[in-house]
């Protein structure tokens, strides 16, 4: 996919200009991200949430394998690959679609977008904590120290502890996305450093998997749906749009970032979702919540800030 805009950040020479518009950009990424929730809820009065999340990744998976086929470069990505890598990439979609978007839109059906998007915060704490059963990297005691808050953030966010039952299921549903998104970053960070090939043909194929996995789940558990003009609307926003434009952007824009400047870019969607929520939604926090999620966004981006800065003086040694 080709954008004269996005590719216009390569030919700046100002290294500082340069910075700022790949912040810009990957920034307005994050806002068309957090939209997202937004229109999901509007969404799921019409579609059932197994086939939302199948017929919008479906068709940006389609988008993406087009814009495979039609270049070369990334088509050659594609051949001569083992039953090994196929396996790999069909295991990323399992988890990164099928499971972990399946429960995020299961998850909106249930729950208020600030619930869900708190809990999927999370997903950086559930990846340092897994990281040492899978991967033996050992927290320091700054990173032990933010797990503490953001875990007590969010006991504080739901307590006392008592749910109605739809509401307890959609929690269960979407503490298991969290689970899969935090084995789909460790699956997908493995797979970006041991494989040569471009974020594009993993995250195409990827989705394409998945996708297929979502949209047979939902016909078998939810029959077949007719959709208006106004579903078939969102849906291709979500696909086109947030998905394989943004996904576009930010690819572009994260060769110019730090990795501490996406945490902290990350950081900010939480608020955002907060926000949009309040405005479209009418879903507005009491205080407890409001003390919650700032602690929760402080022990997250902290978090990452610090494993940022430890990957740094890493590589600088």
């Amino acid at each position: 996919m080709h954008f004269t805009a996005i590719d216009m950040i390569s030919q700046i020479q100002d290294k500082e200009r340069q910075h700022y518009i790949a912040v810009g950009l990957a920034i307005f990424v994050t806002i068309l991200w957090s939209s997202s929730w937004v229109i999901i809820k509007y969404g799921l009065q019409e579609i059932p949430p197994l086939a939302f999340s199948g017929l919008r990744y479906a068709l940006a998976s389609l988008i993406l394998l087009c814009v495979i086929l039609v270049r070369p470069e990334m088509r050659a990505h594609t051949r001569f690959q083992g039953r090994k890598w196929w396996g790999r990439l069909f295991l990323y979609g399992t988890i990164f679609v099928t499971i972990t978007q399946g429960a995020q839109f299961l998850g909106l059906a249930l729950l208020p977008a600030v619930t869900v998007s708190m809990l999927l915060n999370l997903t950086p704490i559930v990846v340092l904590i897994m990281g040492v059963f899978l991967l033996h990297e050992i927290p320091n005691k700054k990173q032990v120290g933010w797990i503490l808050i953001g875990v007590s953030g969010a006991l504080l966010y739901f307590w006392p502890v008592i749910l109605p039952a739809t509401q307890t299921i959609g929690v269960l549903i979407v503490i298991c996305g969290v689970i899969a998104n935090a084995l789909s970053s460790i699956l997908g960070r493995s797979i970006n450093r041991e494989m040569t090939t471009p974020p594009v043909v993993v995250t195409g194929i990827s989705m394409a998997f998945g996708s297929t996995l979502l949209l047979i789940s939902s016909i078998i558990l939810e029959g077949y749906v007719q959709l208006s003009p106004f579903s078939w609307f969102l849906i291709i926003w979500l696909s086109v749009v947030n998905t394989a434009i943004a996904f576009t952007i930010w690819n572009k824009a994260m060769q110019f970032l730090r990795a501490i400047d996406i945490s902290i870019i990350n950081g900010t969607m939480l608020p955002q979702i907060v926000v949009l929520s309040m405005i479209f939604l009418d879903e507005i926090p009491d205080f407890t919540d409001w003390v919650a999620l700032v602690m929760v966004v402080f022990s997250v981006l902290f978090l990452q800030l610090n494993q940022a800065k430890q990957k740094k003086s890493v590589t600088m040694e």
